[in-house]
């Protein structure tokens, strides 16, 4: 049966911004804990410098080490500039590279060390990397609800890129409330008018939120046409390059619990999610 909604569990986006190094072997243990889940996609982590984010130093050794081939999920790692999709795309296992495109000049400085000019010449590069190796390209639109930095924003300028980027042949994009501040009248307004202006496009949500405050802006999204959903468990993690006080991803179980109110399909094993759930105990406390 096909589902009615898409749920994509981020550990990366959960682990990214711990100091404390978590070991390979526990990290790959959790990830195989997810991957019996049946999530549609698995953000397993990025190949990025080290040095900005030294929590993923070990993603290409977790890849080797999960048990990918009897799961139906598909595997997502994000990249931040030409080298590292040249390494991602040597996994076969890897089926999606995620690319965080901000509208923002000084988040996309912040998190990729470019211009937003220059991240739009690396989007076209990524889709050219992507469709010579078969793989699929994500573009994360990054401040895709507000701006903490005092630059301009507007809901105009998201759609204004979303085509850009649609014309360089993205064909999967989510918005992505990087720092919580989205509002439920723009969620739903956003993703209605670009899922109605661009159909054969998917676009998805990206929400950070706190823990207490997910309800409206999953309904926003759902309202306005949105059948893809980031998550991760106990909604932990957030982006550490963007402000100093991390904000929480979408919880995956109140994406559960949206879907199961409603009476959608997700897919997901329970079974599977209480185990993955209590290992997300152990590592993230």
């Amino acid at each position: 049966m096909q589902n009615d909604i898409s749920i994509i569990e981020c550990p990366r986006d959960a682990m990214q911004g711990i100091h404390e190094f978590i070991p390979t072997e526990q990290k790959i243990k959790y990830i195989n804990r997810l991957l019996d889940v049946g999530f549609h996609t698995i953000d397993v982590g990025s190949f990025v410098s080290p040095k900005a984010i030294p929590q993923m130093r070990d993603t290409a050794d977790v890849l080797k080490g999960i048990e990918w081939k009897m799961s139906k999920s598909k595997l997502l790692t994000i990249v931040a500039n030409e080298r590292g999709a040249h390494d991602a795309v040597t996994f076969e296992q890897v089926n999606y590279l995620g690319y965080p495109f901000s509208i923002s000049e000084e988040f996309q400085k912040r998190n990729t060390n470019k211009s937003i000019a220059e991240s739009l010449k690396l989007v076209e590069t990524l889709k050219t990397i992507t469709d010579q190796h078969n793989k699929q390209l994500v573009v994360y639109i990054s401040m895709g609800f507000g701006n903490p930095y005092g630059e301009d924003w507007s809901p105009e300028m998201v759609g204004q890129w979303s085509r850009r980027l649609i014309d360089l042949g993205v064909d999967i994009i989510s918005l992505s409330d990087t720092v919580g501040v989205a509002k439920t009248n723009d969620i739903e307004k956003a993703f209605s008018h670009l899922i109605n202006t661009f159909p054969n496009v998917k676009f998805g949500a990206h929400l950070h939120t706190p823990y207490n405050d997910w309800h409206e802006k999953v309904d926003a999204a759902y309202r306005g046409g949105c059948r893809r959903f980031d998550g991760a468990i106990k909604g932990y993690g957030g982006c550490p390059m963007a402000v100093d006080d991390l904000v929480g991803n979408m919880p995956t179980e109140k994406l559960i619990t949206f879907a199961e109110e409603h009476g959608l399909q997700h897919g997901l094993n329970s079974l599977a999610l209480e185990s993955a759930y209590n290992e997300a105990l152990n590592i993230f406390g």
